[in-house]
C-alpha cells in the first residue's frame, strides 16, 4: 500500500510516526510524501489543549479533502479520548488508541488485500502487547536530527494534564534497546539524537528487572555510541539523581547544554493547586545548580496562564519570578479546561479575554529576556548543526543561506558558496548579529 503518515502536536508524536514508517517499508509498502499520492493516511492526533484537539479535527477534514478516497487512520492522544467524534470524521476508515498505537502496521494489514495485489504485499505479523516498543530498519538518510522514544505515560496526576489520561502511566524501554537503536542512527548518517518522553526524568524507575534512571541512560548512550549530539527534551525539574548536572562536564562537546524545564506556574500557590512537585525555591535551585554546572547553558520553559483562581496578584508575581528565571523560549498556552481532569472542575474559571490578555503580556516579557539571552552569545563561537538545503538570496549572489541549531539549542543563519554543501554538517561559527529570534553568523570554515 502507499501510506502517508502525518501528525501534530509534541516530538513524541514524530519519533512515533518515524518508528511506525520504518515498520511499514521493511513490510514491502510504501511511505509517501503527499497525501495525494496515499491509499492510507495515518494521522498521529494531539490533545495536550482544547485548541489542539481542534486542529486535529481540523487536519482530519482536510486530509480527506485533498484525497477522497484515501482511508484514514486515526490514533494518538485526542482520538484515545474522543473514540467516536474520531470514528464520525469524514474519511475515517480505522480508530486505534494510544493502547493500539504499537500495533498499527497489525492493523492496517487487512486492507492491504483490498488496495493491492495481495501476492505483491509482504505479510506484516504481530509483535506482542501494545506496549512493546519496536524499531524497525529505515532509510533516514536526509535527516540530521532523531527524536528517541525512550518511555512513554506519566504517574503524575499534574491537575491540568490529560496526557496521563491519553498515555497511561510510567513504562520505559531498556537501555539496550536504545542504544541499538541510537546507534543504528549513527550508521545512517545522524548527527544528533533527542531523547524524549512524556516524562523523561522517571526514565527507568518501572524497569523491574534492572531499575536505572535518565542519568545512566544518558551516560550508556555516550559511552556506547557514536552520537556526534545527544539532546535531553523536555525534563520535568524534580526526580532527576543526584550529580544528574556532572554528566555536561563529564561530555562537554557531546551532551547539548540546553534544558526545558517546564515550570507552568512562577507561584507556590498555583504550583500547589497544579499539583506540581515543586516549588519557585526548589525550581530556583535547581536552574542555579544548572547554570553553575553546565557551561553556556540556554535554558527553556512551559507556562500556563489563567489557571483557575489566578488573580492579578498571582500573575504578578509570576511574571517577576520568569523574568527571574532568565528563560531564553517558553511555550505559553492560555489555561484549556480538559474533561476528565481536576482542574476542569475548579471554581474561578478565568475568562477567555483575561487569559488572552496575560498571555500576551508573558509572551512580550519572555520574547524580551530570550533577546537578552540570545544578544549575550553575540561575539561568540559555537558550533551548529546545519538543516535542510541552502536557499539563494538575491543579497549575495553565487551563495547559499543556511539554517542550523547551536549545541545550546539557539538558530542560527548563515550564507556560504553555491559550491559548499553544509547539509547534516556540523561546523564553528561565529555569531555575529542578532536579528529577532535568529543569531547572523560567519562560518569558521575554508
Amino acid at each position: 500500500m502507499r501510506i502517508y503518515l502525518d501528525q501534530i502536536g509534541c516530538r513524541l508524536n514524530y519519533s512515533e510516526n518515524h518508528t511506525l514508517a520504518g515498520r511499514l517499508r521493511a513490510a514491502g509498502h510504501q511511505t509517501v510524501c503527499t497525501p495525494e499520492e496515499a491509499q492510507v493516511i495515518v494521522f498521529n492526533t494531539c490533545a495536550v489543549t482544547a485548541d489542539a484537539g481542534r486542529k486535529s479535527r481540523k487536519q482530519i477534514r482536510k486530509l480527506h479533502k485533498l484525497n477522497p478516497n484515501a482511508r484514514i487512520a486515526a490514533t494518538g492522544c485526542w482520538t484515545t479520548l474522543a473514540m467516536s467524534e474520531a470514528a464520525a470524521l469524514p474519511g475515517v476508515a480505522l480508530v486505534a488508541d494510544n493502547h493500539e498505537k504499537e500495533l498499527l502496521h497489525t492493523l492496517l494489514e487487512p486492507w492491504s488485500a483490498e488496495l493491492d495485489d495481495p501476492a505483491d504485499v509482504a505479510r506484516m505479523q504481530p509483535s506482542g502487547t501494545p506496549f512493546e516498543f519496536v524499531t524497525a530498519p529505515e532509510t533516514r538518510t536526509a535527516r540530521t536530527r532523531a527524536f528517541i522514544k525512550v518511555q512513554d505515560g506519566c504517574n503524575n496526576k499534574c491537575t491540568f494534564c490529560i496526557v496521563t489520561v491519553a498515555r497511561g502511566e510510567s513504562r520505559s524501554r531498556s537501555t539496550a534497546e536504545i542504544v541499538a537503536e541510537v546507534q543504528q542512527f549513527v550508521d545512517e548518517g545522524v548527527q544528533e539524537a533527542v531523547l524524549t518522553g512524556v516524562h523523561l526524568g522517571s526514565y527507568g524507575r518501572d524497569l523491574q528487572r534492572s531499575p536505572t534512571d535518565l542519568k545512566e541512560l544518558t551516560n550508556a548512550l555516550l559511552m556506547d555510541t557514536d552520537i556526534t549530539r545527544l539532546r535531553l527534551s523536555s525534563l520535568e525539574p524534580w526526580e532527576l539523581a543526584d550529580g544528574f548536572f556532572d554528566l555536561w562536564g563529564k561530555w562537554p562537546d557531546r551532551l547539548c547544554p540546553h534544558l526545558h524545564l517546564p515550570l507552568q506556574a512562577g507561584t507556590d500557590a498555583q504550583l500547589r493547586r497544579m499539583a506540581r512537585r515543586c516549588t519557585q525555591d526548589s525550581f530556583r535551585g535547581l536552574v542555579r545548580d544548572a547554570r553553575s554546572s553546565i557551561s553556556d547553558v540556554i535554558i527553556t520553559t512551559d507556562l500556563i496562564v489563567g489557571f483557575p483562581g489566578e488573580t492579578e496578584a498571582d500573575f504578578a508575581e509570576g511574571m517577576e519570578f520568569v523574568e527571574e528565571m532568565r528563560f531564553a523560549h517558553a511555550h505559553i498556552f492560555p489555561f484549556s479546561a480538559r474533561a476528565g481532569t481536576t482542574a476542569a472542575q475548579y471554581a474561578n474559571q478565568l475568562t477567555n479575554a483575561v487569559k488572552k490578555e496575560r498571555s500576551a503580556r508573558m509572551h512580550a516579557l519572555v520574547e524580551e529576556r530570550g533577546r537578552a539571552e540570545r544578544q549575550h552569545f553575540v561575539g561568540s563561537t559555537r558550533s551548529v548543526l546545519w538543516e535542510g538545503e541552502g536557499q539563494p538570496t538575491d543579497d549575495e549572489p553565487g551563495r547559499l543561506l543556511w539554517t542550523g541549531l547551536t549545541d545550546n539549542y539557539l538558530r542560527v543563519m548563515a550564507s556560504a558558496p553555491a559550491e559548499v554543501d553544509l547539509r547534516n554538517r556540523i561546523t564553528p561559527v561565529r555569531l555575529a548579529e542578532l536579528n529577532g529570534d535568529t543569531l547572523f553568523g560567519e562560518l569558521m570554515i575554508r
